[in-house]
C-alpha cells in the first residue's frame, strides 16, 4: 500500500543510519532491494529511498515514511511481526553492527516533506545506479525548532542555496511523540533540523560546495547567524540511491 507523503497533515518518517560490518553494505542492499521494499510498503509504510553513503564505506541510509503515528505503530508490528522478516531477519542481521541511529521526524511544515509523486521506483532485479546524489545535512538545535528558525531557514539559508546549486526538496524536524514502538529504538533527547538535496552527480555536488564557501553573503552573514543558533556543528551525508530506490 503506497501511502502520499502530504495526505495526512502530520506524517512521520524515519531516517534510518546502519552502521554494518566491513564489506556488508552490498549485502544487506541487494537483500533489502530484493525481498524488504514491496513486503513493508504492503504492511502500510511508503519506502522513499535507499543510499550508500559515500563517505562511511560500512554504512547504510534510508528513509520510510507513514500517515500518522498510529498507522506507523500498526504498520511496524504488521511487518515485524510477518512472514517476509521472518525468512530474512538473520540473514539481514548479521550484516548489522548497529540499527539503531534512527531519527524519527516529520516536515517542518506542510508542504515540506518529500513529493509523494516523482518517477516509479525501477522494478525487482534492477541493478541499474543513478549517477544522481542527495546531500542530507543535519542542524542539532538546543531547544525545539521553532517557526523562527524554519522562517529564518526558508528566508535566509534557501536563497543561497538556491543560488549555489542546492535547492532544497524536502526539510524536516524532529517528531515530538514518544516512539509507538519501542521494539524499535530512535534517537531522543535531541532537536533535529534536517534538509536535503538532490544533485545530478557528485561533481555538481561539489561545484555546490565551492560555489558555496566563495559566497559572501553566506560567509560574512548567514552562516554565522546559523551558527550561533546550533548546539553543533552542521552534520552532512553524501548518499547515492541504490538501484531500487523510490528517491533517484
Amino acid at each position: 500500500m503506497d501511502c502520499p507523503q502530504e495526505a495526512h497533515p502530520r506524517p512521520v518518517l524515519e531516517f534510518r543510519q546502519y552502521t554494518l560490518h566491513p564489506s556488508k553494505r552490498d549485502t544487506l542492499i541487494e537483500l533489502f532491494d530484493r525481498e524488504l521494499v514491496e513486503s513493508q510498503e504492503a504492511a502500510g509504510m511508503r519506502l522513499i529511498g535507499q543510499f550508500r553513503d559515500l563517505d562511511r564505506p560500512n554504512h547504510f541510509v534510508w528513509i520510510r515514511s507513514f500517515p500518522n503515528m498510529a498507522v506507523r505503530a500498526q504498520a511496524l508490528a504488521t511487518f515485524y511481526g510477518g512472514p517476509v522478516w521472518a525468512a530474512h531477519r538473520t540473514a539481514a542481521n548479521a550484516t548489522m553492527v548497529d540499527s539503531d541511529d534512527v531519527l524519527l521526524l516529520r516536515p517542518a511544515r506542510p508542504g515540506s516533506g518529500f513529493p509523494a509523486g516523482g518517477p516509479a521506483r525501477p522494478p525487482p532485479g534492477s541493478t541499474a545506479l543513478a549517477a544522481t546524489l542527495f546531500g542530507a545535512t543535519l542542524y542539532e538545535l538546543e531547544t525545539p525548532v521553532d517557526e523562527e528558525f524554519v522562517q529564518f531557514f526558508e528566508q535566509k539559508v534557501v536563497p543561497i542555496l538556491v543560488a549555489t546549486g542546492a535547492p532544497p526538496i524536502a526539510y524536516l524536524k524532529t517528531e515530538p511523540a514518544e516512539n509507538n514502538y519501542p521494539a524499535l529504538p530512535v534517537r531522543t533527547g535531541e532537536n533535529v533540523f534536517l534538509w536535503f538535496a538532490s544533485f545530478t552527480s557528485p561533481e555538481a555536488f561539489q561545484r555546490h560546495a565551492e560555489q558555496l564557501a566563495r559566497s559572501k553573503p553566506w560567509t560574512e552573514s548567514v552562516q554565522p547567524n546559523l551558527l550561533r543558533r546550533l548546539k553543533a556543528a552542521p552534520q552532512q551525508r553524501r548518499l547515492t540511491p541504490t538501484a531500487r530506490s523510490r528517491l533517484r
